[in-house]
């Protein structure tokens, strides 16, 4: 790979973001479900479903992506797979939590017109944004199979 003279950095390559604003940043332009899914993952870490039935949950839920043909296929947010998981690990408790780590977020969104202007739809649609949860919970286990 090509490297910037001088400095010894890939070129074309993105630094690593190790900051939830350097990821909120990156997604500025990506389409809606990306940016909300995005947001939901960094606000979920502060969601605490209990682990047996997070791990349940998600075996189904892949189960029910493999039932559906390539299992490797990009995630469809009102799929099967992931509205699966949604009802199953939907509370209210779990659903406040989200909300709480979505207020969170608002530093981090601050002067980012699309991530300021996704995570108010969030705020505003608790079934959308719970949806988008499981969806970034369903992507991260999958990803951490590979």
């Amino acid at each position: 790979m090509a490297r910037a003279q001088g400095d010894g950095r890939d070129l074309g390559v993105p630094p690593p973001r190790s900051r939830p604003r350097d990821w909120i940043r990156a997604a500025e332009r990506a389409a809606p479900e990306e940016q909300w899914a995005l947001l939901c993952f960094l606000a979920g870490r502060g969601v605490t479903p209990d682990a047996h039935e997070l791990h349940a949950a998600l075996r189904r839920s892949e189960l029910l992506l493999a039932a559906g043909g390539d299992p490797h296929r990009p995630l469809e947010l009102y799929g099967r797979a992931v509205t699966a998981l949604a009802e199953d690990l939907d509370d209210p408790a779990l659903r406040a939590e989200l909300a709480a780590g979505l207020e969170a977020l608002a530093p981090e969104t601050e002067g980012l017109r699309g991530a300021t202007e996704a995570r108010r739809v969030l705020g505003r649609d608790g079934d959308l944004a719970w949806q988008c949860y499981a969806m970034s919970l369903l992507a991260e286990h999958l990803a951490g199979e590979e």
